[in-house]
């Protein structure tokens, strides 16, 4: 059973990481910025969750700290991304 929960938290970390990189290539594009920082932000958010579910795997005594790191994950990322959807818009006028 412990040989399983090891395989399991390298692939999370593996698959986490492998999605920083994928969310960094489309910062290589034509596209607009929003769409680069979109896709950034998803796939950092995705790969860090993966990485952080990884370690809990790999350290289930620290899960409080674990948990917290993933809740903050989920609600930072998604405030960002409101923000600079917000900011980018621009004035109107009325």
């Amino acid at each position: 059973m412990n040989i399983l929960i090891t395989i399991a938290s390298y692939s999370c970390i593996s698959i986490g990481i492998v999605f920083w990189f994928w969310g960094t290539w489309p910062l290589l594009g034509n596209r607009s910025v929003l769409f680069k920082l979109h896709s950034l932000s998803v796939a950092d958010t995705l790969g860090s969750m993966l990485i952080v579910v990884g370690l809990l795997l790999q350290i289930p005594r620290e899960w409080p700290l674990l948990v917290l790191a993933l809740i903050s994950l989920a609600i930072w990322n998604t405030v960002l991304g409101y923000v600079l959807a917000y900011c980018s818009q621009g004035r109107q006028k009325s």
